[in-house]
């Protein structure tokens, strides 16, 4: 079964690494075609944006996944129950979304007021982005469904056209001269925009018309078990978006400016969060199914130390050569690169409470992720309130970084209290201390060599190669073997 995870997240691996590959081909641009301040309002309102699709969605792409396996485990019409279940979760998130949208664009003025001047300058922002909101949501269950439905290339072909269509209306604005004129920034949500309309036409034709009855005994079950997802989810969102926010509010000086270096440097850890999106994206549905209790356990016991084994490669592979991905942005976002190693390892940690939230939504004791994501909130805003008016956006990397340490461990407690797992955690927390124990010495080497930058990277390569070594031999992995089946498939 193991293999099957394996296989589906190489599937969406392969595949979201070239979407969002493309996408953030933006990134390196944007940094090049607008300033500090510009960028931080594009850094703004992208940290935003989760916080209004995870409100309003719900947490019923969760709901979906269960509700779907149980439709198979219940046998029958399953057929007719999945359209059922489709045809409730899309009807209701889409309404949610579009109250939403007609909301914003009634009070687009008083709320870009609250945003700040840079909003009050320009209000229509507000406006763009609630549309881009609106199909963004409305798109949400189509793309769950056929993540269920294991239509894996369908969905990442959508995925694909959104991006480029994206993509393309960026540049072509750009060198158009657009970005330059008055409306600004705004081109960028105009382009996003056009790109989210697009792919929510496709995604209709390729899940089929399906009308909105909304079966509302079923709409209660779903409930019951999505709000506390929900609850958990704008808290846990809260902790992605808010770190942006203390910035904005709390720098005594040039916080957009701030704002726009920190956006930019946690672009950078675009690795780190590619492995984690696909790993999300083939587990969820995976881990959602119905597995026996002994098996679902050592599934996802093994799950996490592969995770981690993982992760630590491409936390080395980007930390020791952080001078070379910097090149990605503009020469003005450079000088916060030296907060590339936290930004990494607490994307590091957001997968690992991802697996370990994995046995309460299998038991439908979802009111759990709520105590998980409240305790990380909590710690971000006690964390931002102490360190960034002192640090600005270094004090906010280290929040975020506490932040997801605290959700890790109050998960490992709840998973100790209600559903012991057997985690290697001797194994686990030995690949992760080696793992750290060979950056220290990397930065204890970079000091050395000082500006010899041959002998810097060729030590840190051969710190790399040797981690490397290390954990094939310590699993005792048959590379030949591995390569052999990659070769085949």
């Amino acid at each position: 079964m193991l293999e099957k995870l394996a296989k589906q997240t190489a599937v969406y691996g392969v595949s979201t690494i070239l979407v969002r590959f493309l996408s953030y081909l933006l990134t390196p641009y944007y940094t090049r075609v607008f300033g500090q301040e510009a960028y931080g309002i594009v850094t703004d309102i992208y940290a935003l944006i989760p916080l209004a699709l995870t409100l309003l969605t719900m947490g019923m792409e969760s709901s979906y996944f269960r509700f779907a396996a149980k439709a198979e485990a219940e046998g029958g019409e399953v057929r007719s129950n999945k359209r059922r279940l489709f045809a409730t979760t899309w009807g209701t998130t889409t309404f949610a979304a579009v109250l939403f949208t007609a909301l914003v664009i009634a009070l687009h003025t008083p709320i870009a007021s609250v945003m700040g001047e840079a909003y009050v300058a320009h209000p229509t922002y507000i406006i763009w982005v609630a549309l881009i909101i609106l199909f963004d949501v409305a798109s949400a269950i189509p793309y769950a469904r056929l993540r269920e439905e294991g239509r894996s290339m369908t969905f990442v072909g959508l995925k694909l056209v959104g991006v480029v269509i994206n993509l393309v209306l960026a540049f072509g604005f750009g060198f158009a001269g657009l970005f330059a004129d008055e409306f600004g920034v705004g081109w960028v949500f105009v382009a996003n925009l056009t790109a989210s309309l697009i792919t929510w036409l496709l995604l209709l034709r390729a899940v089929g018309c399906v009308t909105w009855r909304i079966d509302r005994t079923l709409l209660r079950r779903i409930l019951i078990y999505s709000l506390p997802l929900l609850i958990g989810g704008v808290a846990g969102t809260a902790n992605e978006f808010i770190d942006r926010q203390l910035i904005k509010y709390l720098v005594p000086e040039g916080a957009m400016a701030e704002l726009g270096i920190y956006g930019a440097i946690t672009k950078i850890a675009v690795v780190m969060m590619l492995f984690y999106q696909m790993y999300r994206l083939a587990a969820e549905p995976f881990f959602l199914s119905n597995f026996k209790k002994e098996e679902f356990k050592e599934m996802n016991a093994a799950a996490l130390k592969y995770y981690l084994m993982v992760s630590m490669v491409i936390f080395l592979a980007i930390a020791l050569f952080r001078d070379l991905f910097a090149l990605i942005v503009g020469r003005d976002f450079r000088e916060g690169i030296y907060i590339l190693p936290v930004v990494l390892g607490a994307n590091m940690l957001a997968g690992v409470w991802l697996n370990l939230s994995f046995w309460y939504k299998r038991e439908e004791r979802t009111q759990l992720a709520i105590v998980v994501t409240l305790c990380g909130l909590v710690v971000t805003v006690v964390a931002g309130f102490a360190l960034i008016p002192h640090m600005g956006y270094y004090g906010a990397a280290w929040m975020r970084l506490a932040s997801e340490a605290a959700m890790v461990g109050v998960s490992l407690w709840l998973n100790h209290r209600f559903y012991p797992t057997p985690y290697d955690w001797r194994r686990i927390t030995e690949y992760v201390a080696v793992g750290l124990l060979l950056f220290l010495v990397a930065e204890e080497t970079r000091e050395m060599w000082d500006e010899q930058l041959v002998g810097c990277y060729a030590t840190n390569i051969l710190i790399f190669v040797a981690y490397g070594a290390y954990l094939v031999r310590r699993e005792q992995i048959d590379l030949a073997a591995l390569i052999r089946s990659i070769r085949k498939r």
